[in-house]
């Protein structure tokens, strides 16, 4: 059986995903923007959402309740595994123990910002693939002034030890004396990248921020804190990694929203929570 004879109605379903009224949803079904194990659906369809794969316009719909999504933004001292032979404090540790989750991606050692626990492995997979090419925004505080000739190679690509990066969108965002704060958004996710890119360029970053996954950003989540996302947030997450492509272009990575504009100046950490409603990766 698929669940077509048996199961709940495919518009109720849909609703309680959050794509609105039932009347809404009838909508969606009629206008056959809704796909139920590969096939379009029709009016009437039942299904079980613990077992069939529903899309609507190509992104998954998440059906069932056994799926969390963890926004947290990672505070630096912290390694992004489930556990560390050395006794480190770990990411994990700072959001709830159950259901068990896993981080997608990585943040190195002294890296603070942005990073998803989850426990789906669809989305994981789609996020971290780099033939998905889901771009991944930076704040780096960089040692002395870059000149625009600078910039211009972080963007168009640097020669590193493992091979030349994919282009980037860069910005300078602030210029101080001896210092420089720079917006950096990448979508390969080689170990410690971001550090090696401007290292190579002569200007080594004395602090590494997360501030965007994707389409996703939230400048009012305080180091340490976490809350769950949105079914439109995770929604946005699945169509930017199915929309991707296998390369990006300077002119392909999203620029910063403006009501989410970065601030140049990152708060200090503190260890905290909010309710609700390790080493190796590219920073």
């Amino acid at each position: 059986m698929d669940g077509e004879a048996t199961g709940e109605r495919l518009q109720k379903v849909l609703a309680r995903a959050g794509l609105g009224s039932r009347r809404v949803c009838e909508d969606l079904i009629a206008d056959e923007r809704v796909v139920v194990n590969g096939e379009i659906a029709v009016l009437g369809r039942r299904v079980d959402p613990e077992r069939d794969r529903i899309e609507v316009d190509g992104v998954r719909v998440l059906a069932t309740d056994d799926l969390v999504h963890y926004l947290l933004n990672k505070p630096p001292g912290t390694v992004t595994t489930a556990s560390d032979p050395q006794g480190r404090p770990t990411v994990v540790q700072l959001v709830p123990t159950e259901p068990r989750v896993f981080p997608v991606g990585r943040l190195d050692f002294d890296t603070e910002g942005l990073l998803l626990l989850t426990n789906d492995g669809e989305l994981t997979q789609l996020l971290t693939h780099p033939s998905h090419g889901v771009v991944k925004t930076y704040l780096a505080e960089v040692d002395g002034e870059p000149t625009p000739g600078t910039l211009r190679t972080l963007r168009e690509g640097v020669e590193l030890d493992d091979g030349r990066t994919a282009p980037a969108k860069v910005t300078l965002v602030q210029q101080q004396a001896s210092s420089a704060a720079v917006e950096i958004g990448i979508h390969e996710g080689r170990n410690r990248q971001v550090r090696r890119m401007f290292e190579a360029v002569g200007h080594p970053v004395r602090r590494l921020v997360r501030v965007r996954i994707g389409p996703l950003a939230d400048r009012s989540l305080a180091p340490g804190e976490w809350r769950l996302l949105t079914y439109a947030e995770v929604r946005s997450l699945y169509a930017a990694a199915q929309d991707a492509g296998v390369t990006a272009t300077p002119d392909a990575v999203p620029d910063a929203a403006p009501e989410q504009a970065v601030e140049p100046v990152v708060e200090p950490v503190v260890a905290v929570r909010k309710d609700p409603e390790g080493d190796g990766g590219p920073g």
